[in-house]
Protein backbone atom coordinates (compact mmCIF):
# COMPACT_ATOMS: atom_id res chain seq x y z
CA UNK A 1 0.00 0.00 0.00
CA UNK A 2 1.53 3.29 -0.90
CA UNK A 3 2.21 5.81 1.33
CA UNK A 4 -0.68 8.24 0.52
CA UNK A 5 -3.26 5.48 0.95
CA UNK A 6 -1.65 4.36 4.08
CA UNK A 7 -2.06 7.96 5.43
CA UNK A 8 -5.54 8.04 4.31
CA UNK A 9 -7.13 5.12 6.54
CA UNK A 10 -8.77 6.24 9.62
CA UNK A 11 -6.76 5.28 12.03
CA UNK A 12 -3.54 6.95 10.64
CA UNK A 13 -5.81 10.13 10.62
CA UNK A 14 -6.62 9.36 13.90
CA UNK A 15 -3.19 9.17 14.85
CA UNK A 16 -2.27 12.25 12.84
CA UNK A 17 -4.77 14.10 14.40
CA UNK A 18 -3.33 13.01 17.83
CA UNK A 19 0.42 14.41 16.38
CA UNK A 20 -0.92 17.81 15.40
CA UNK A 21 -2.72 18.17 18.90
CA UNK A 22 0.89 18.01 20.63
CA UNK A 23 2.16 21.55 19.99
CA UNK A 24 -1.14 22.91 21.23
CA UNK A 25 -1.16 20.82 24.33
CA UNK A 26 1.82 21.82 25.34
CA UNK A 27 1.60 25.49 24.59
CA UNK A 28 -1.77 24.98 26.72
CA UNK A 29 0.15 23.38 29.51
CA UNK A 30 3.19 26.27 29.38
CA UNK A 31 0.36 28.90 29.08
CA UNK A 32 -1.39 27.87 32.73
CA UNK A 33 -4.15 26.48 31.33
CA UNK A 34 -4.02 23.13 32.86
CA UNK A 35 -7.91 22.25 32.58
CA UNK A 36 -8.02 22.86 28.81
CA UNK A 37 -4.67 20.86 28.14
CA UNK A 38 -6.06 18.08 30.41
CA UNK A 39 -9.13 18.06 27.87
CA UNK A 40 -7.03 18.21 24.68
CA UNK A 41 -4.55 15.37 26.19
CA UNK A 42 -8.27 13.42 26.95
CA UNK A 43 -9.05 13.71 23.45
CA UNK A 44 -5.45 12.73 22.67
CA UNK A 45 -6.20 9.62 24.73
CA UNK A 46 -9.60 8.20 22.98
CA UNK A 47 -7.87 9.09 19.48
CA UNK A 48 -4.92 6.48 20.76
CA UNK A 49 -7.29 3.99 21.66
CA UNK A 50 -9.75 4.32 18.61
CA UNK A 51 -6.60 4.19 16.36
CA UNK A 52 -5.63 1.20 17.42
CA UNK A 53 -9.10 -0.34 17.58
CA UNK A 54 -9.55 0.94 14.23
CA UNK A 55 -7.06 -0.25 12.81
CA UNK A 56 -7.88 -3.80 13.75
CA UNK A 57 -11.92 -3.74 13.18
CA UNK A 58 -10.95 -2.62 9.72
CA UNK A 59 -8.29 -4.51 9.05
CA UNK A 60 -5.77 -1.26 8.36
CA UNK A 61 -2.60 -1.98 10.23
CA UNK A 62 -0.26 -0.46 8.03
CA UNK A 63 3.82 0.21 8.24
CA UNK A 64 3.23 3.88 8.51
CA UNK A 65 0.47 3.85 11.65
CA UNK A 66 3.15 1.30 13.56
CA UNK A 67 5.66 4.17 13.45
CA UNK A 68 2.81 7.19 14.02
CA UNK A 69 1.35 5.51 17.28
CA UNK A 70 4.59 5.04 19.51
CA UNK A 71 5.89 8.61 17.95
CA UNK A 72 2.70 10.42 19.20
CA UNK A 73 2.82 8.37 22.41
CA UNK A 74 6.56 9.12 22.83
CA UNK A 75 6.32 13.27 22.36
CA UNK A 76 3.07 13.73 24.92
CA UNK A 77 5.50 11.80 27.59
CA UNK A 78 8.03 14.17 26.19
CA UNK A 79 5.99 17.63 25.59
CA UNK A 80 3.76 16.58 29.21
CA UNK A 81 7.19 15.74 30.70
CA UNK A 82 8.75 19.47 29.50
CA UNK A 83 5.27 20.98 30.77
CA UNK A 84 4.99 19.71 33.92
CA UNK A 85 8.71 20.48 34.54
CA UNK A 86 8.27 23.79 33.52
CA UNK A 87 4.99 24.42 35.78
CA UNK A 88 6.98 23.12 38.82
CA UNK A 89 4.26 20.46 38.89
CA UNK A 90 6.55 17.21 38.96
CA UNK A 91 10.27 17.30 40.39
CA UNK A 92 12.81 17.69 37.47
CA UNK A 93 14.45 14.24 38.39
CA UNK A 94 11.56 12.70 36.85
CA UNK A 95 11.57 13.97 33.58
CA UNK A 96 15.15 13.65 33.98
CA UNK A 97 15.01 10.02 34.61
CA UNK A 98 12.50 8.80 32.03
CA UNK A 99 14.35 11.13 29.28
CA UNK A 100 17.44 9.60 30.39
CA UNK A 101 15.93 5.83 29.14
CA UNK A 102 14.69 7.41 26.12
CA UNK A 103 18.11 8.80 25.78
CA UNK A 104 19.72 5.61 26.72
CA UNK A 105 18.05 3.96 23.55
CA UNK A 106 19.18 6.78 21.41
CA UNK A 107 22.12 5.50 21.40
CA UNK A 108 21.16 1.80 20.96
CA UNK A 109 19.47 2.71 17.44
CA UNK A 110 22.70 3.14 15.31
CA UNK A 111 24.45 -0.18 16.76
CA UNK A 112 20.87 -1.87 15.30
CA UNK A 113 21.63 -0.30 12.39
CA UNK A 114 24.85 -1.21 11.52
CA UNK A 115 23.77 -4.86 12.17
CA UNK A 116 21.25 -4.57 9.37
CA UNK A 117 18.36 -4.87 11.79
CA UNK A 118 15.34 -1.94 12.66
CA UNK A 119 14.27 -1.26 15.83
CA UNK A 120 13.15 -4.27 17.77
CA UNK A 121 9.45 -4.84 18.41
CA UNK A 122 7.68 -2.64 21.46
CA UNK A 123 7.95 -5.13 24.58
CA UNK A 124 4.97 -5.52 26.88
CA UNK A 125 6.78 -4.41 29.73
CA UNK A 126 7.72 -1.11 27.32
CA UNK A 127 3.57 -0.84 26.64
CA UNK A 128 2.70 -1.42 30.37
CA UNK A 129 5.25 1.08 31.32
CA UNK A 130 3.81 4.19 28.50
CA UNK A 131 0.31 2.64 29.85
CA UNK A 132 1.24 3.67 33.14
CA UNK A 133 2.99 7.11 32.77
CA UNK A 134 0.02 7.70 30.15
CA UNK A 135 -2.20 7.42 33.25
CA UNK A 136 -0.13 9.51 35.66
CA UNK A 137 0.14 12.73 33.95
CA UNK A 138 -3.15 13.26 33.51
CA UNK A 139 -3.74 12.67 36.88
CA UNK A 140 -0.95 14.95 38.10
CA UNK A 141 -2.69 17.56 36.25
CA UNK A 142 -6.32 16.51 37.14
CA UNK A 143 -4.90 17.58 41.05
CA UNK A 144 -3.51 20.55 39.83
CA UNK A 145 -7.32 21.86 38.27
CA UNK A 146 -9.22 20.17 41.22
CA UNK A 147 -7.54 21.00 43.92
CA UNK A 148 -10.09 20.06 46.42
CA UNK A 149 -9.59 16.41 45.82
CA UNK A 150 -5.80 15.81 45.46
CA UNK A 151 -4.83 14.60 48.25
CA UNK A 152 -7.06 11.51 47.07
CA UNK A 153 -6.08 11.56 43.50
CA UNK A 154 -2.07 12.39 44.06
CA UNK A 155 -1.48 9.04 45.46
CA UNK A 156 -2.70 7.26 42.84
CA UNK A 157 -1.10 9.43 40.61
CA UNK A 158 2.03 9.02 41.92
CA UNK A 159 1.64 5.43 41.99
CA UNK A 160 1.11 5.13 38.48
CA UNK A 161 4.17 7.41 38.27
CA UNK A 162 6.64 5.18 39.77
CA UNK A 163 5.55 2.24 38.47
CA UNK A 164 5.97 3.55 35.08
CA UNK A 165 8.89 4.87 35.45
CA UNK A 166 10.54 0.72 36.66
CA UNK A 167 8.71 -0.78 34.10
CA UNK A 168 9.76 1.98 31.15
CA UNK A 169 13.19 1.19 32.54
CA UNK A 170 12.90 -2.54 32.93
CA UNK A 171 11.92 -2.74 29.58
CA UNK A 172 14.78 -0.29 27.94
CA UNK A 173 17.08 -2.91 29.82
CA UNK A 174 15.65 -5.75 28.56
CA UNK A 175 15.82 -4.17 25.11
CA UNK A 176 19.56 -3.30 25.47
CA UNK A 177 20.03 -7.14 26.69
CA UNK A 178 18.60 -7.54 23.21
CA UNK A 179 20.66 -5.53 20.98
CA UNK A 180 23.36 -7.13 23.04
CA UNK A 181 22.50 -10.63 22.24
CA UNK A 182 22.29 -9.23 18.18
CA UNK A 183 25.98 -7.74 18.58
CA UNK A 184 27.38 -10.53 20.14
CA UNK A 185 25.64 -13.82 18.27
CA UNK A 186 23.81 -12.45 15.27
CA UNK A 187 25.05 -11.04 11.96
CA UNK A 188 23.96 -8.91 9.91
CA UNK A 189 20.44 -9.65 8.27
CA UNK A 190 22.09 -8.81 4.81
CA UNK A 191 25.03 -11.63 5.34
Amino acid sequence: MSLWRQWGTLPNVLSSIRLALVPVFLVLLLVGNFALALIVLAFAGITDYLDGYFARRLNQVTRLGQLLDPAADRLYIFSTLIGLAVTQQIPLWLAAVIIARDLMLLIVYPVLATHGYGPLPVHYLGKAGTFALLYAFPLLMLANVWQSASILILPVAWAFALWGVGLYWWAGCVYVLQVRQIVKFGTSKNH
